[in-house]
């Protein structure tokens, strides 16, 4: 290699040298540089990492679980017509006009989400009649939802007074006037229960009547055998059978809440007439209904108030029932000096409301209960009987002057309020405790 060769060679690695160093210094300034910033950065707690995922998160609080519908749903007793009120309905030869009855009860009635009442007679066509026999004109129908109810239960022990003609056009003309009813049907392949929707909220309703007694070759009683056409198009149980009765309504049941239910209310028409007290029987059957999952059960037939009860369930301590055993009479002649029973319960009844509530989280529950007693005022005028339910509502400070009563009026109105509360105060109480505690356990 000549002397030229090698200076050259030596030349070109002294530069490769120098340029690697200037190199590694800038490397070694930026590095410096980046290290200074990210300290000047930490000291004024800055951290950019924490920075990007803190803009992304959410920090919304979770919502907390409010209310979100509410439905008030009134039911009131039977509607027993005897031959004085159709006397005092009766305008013409064949009109007839019940509207009197409401009166007082009208508001109460038509500022409930849904108010039920039961319809203890039937509609057969003409030739009316009181008991034994009740067969009423449809009128009576108008004069009830014209006082703003919603609803007519119909399965009960008259609801074959008229034969299978009389229940089956006593269902027609209820689907001609568009009117909700539950317990009987038109047609055999008709539903046997109701989803209805209250203010957003679905709620499934079902009546039952029991059977007088033991069925024979098949055939149910009621006041009397039925045949099976009748007996096809009611909802009855049998004590006898109750097994038979809980597989049915169960069943029912479940088809309810497959239509969306969100809580149950059975009607159930038995127990002993003029009984204050419940049977055995009435309280076995309760407390199943309670263990099935029921919410309210509405109780009727009696023709007096029996009490008020919160059931537990034996399936699922967490639920309960709140059940009225009898609910007594709405309006009829039934009045204390023609009774064997002289106490007076007979002209009395309830007017009971359950409010349903649903939460932001779905749930429903029964978040109230109120009764108030109502009494059935009877007086003469042009020598017809007028009957009168009046709302005995303690928020109306004086009875006498705002439904017209007389001093024996007034007497009887206070000593109907007083047989009443001293029957459902306590079971209306634990409810209505109940009730306030399960609404406040939800929304904490």
């Amino acid at each position: 290699m000549s002397g030229k060769t090698n200076t050259a060679v030596v030349a070109a690695r002294v530069m490769a040298a120098a340029a690697i160093g200037v190199l590694m210094a800038v490397n070694f300034f930026i590095s410096y540089r980046n290290r200074a910033a990210l300290a000047s950065d930490h000291g004024t707690n800055r951290n950019i990492a924490a920075d990007v995922s803190s803009s992304d998160r959410d920090t919304t609080a979770p919502e907390k679980i409010h209310e979100v519908a509410r439905a008030k749903i009134s039911v009131t007793g039977d509607v027993i017509i005897h031959n004085a009120l159709l006397d005092t309905a009766k305008v013409s030869k064949d009109t007839y006009n019940f509207d009197y009855i409401y009166k007082y009860l009208r508001s109460y009635a038509a500022s409930s989400d849904y108010a039920v009442t039961n319809l203890e007679t039937t509609l057969g066509g003409a030739n009316y009649t009181g008991y034994p026999v009740f067969n009423t004109p449809d009128s009576l129908v108008d004069s009830i939802t014209g006082a703003g109810f919603d609803m007519l239960l119909t399965a009960n022990n008259h609801a074959n007074d008229t034969g299978y003609k009389g229940m089956y056009r006593t269902a027609k003309v209820l689907n001609e006037k568009k009117v909700d009813f539950i317990g009987t049907v038109q047609n055999e392949t008709d539903k046997r229960y109701l989803v209805k929707e209250v203010n957003g909220i679905k709620l499934g309703m079902i009546c039952y009547t029991y059977e007088g007694r033991a069925r024979s070759n098949g055939m149910k009683y009621l006041n009397g055998m039925i045949n099976k056409k009748s007996a096809a198009i009611i909802n009855t149980f049998n004590v006898r059978n109750l097994d038979e009765f809980y597989t049915e309504l169960g069943e029912r049941m479940a088809a309810m809440k497959a239509e969306g239910a969100q809580a149950i209310m059975v009607y159930l028409h038995w127990g002993e007439e003029y009984e204050l007290e419940p049977n055995d029987g009435q309280k076995k059957i309760a407390q199943k209904l309670c263990d099935m999952g029921v919410d309210v059960i509405v109780g009727g037939h009696p023709h007096v108030v029996q009490p008020m009860q919160l059931l537990t369930s034996g399936a699922d301590a967490a639920h309960k029932t709140v059940c009225i055993y009898s609910i007594g009479n709405s309006v009829s002649n039934q009045r204390k000096n023609y009774m064997q029973l002289k106490t007076g319960h007979t002209e009395d009844g309830v007017f009971i409301s359950f409010t349903f509530t649903q939460y932001s989280d779905g749930r429903v529950i029964v978040s109230d209960v109120d009764v108030m007693p109502t009494w059935v005022n009877m007086y003469y005028s042009k020598s017809k009987r007028v009957f009168e339910i009046i709302p005995l509502d303690k928020t109306v400070s004086d009875w006498k002057e705002a439904f017209s009563l007389d001093e024996a009026g007034e007497k009887d109105a206070n000593a109907s309020y007083k047989r009443t509360m001293k029957i459902v105060g306590e079971g209306l109480e634990a409810s209505q405790e109940y009730c306030r505690h399960s609404a406040d356990a939800i929304v904490k």
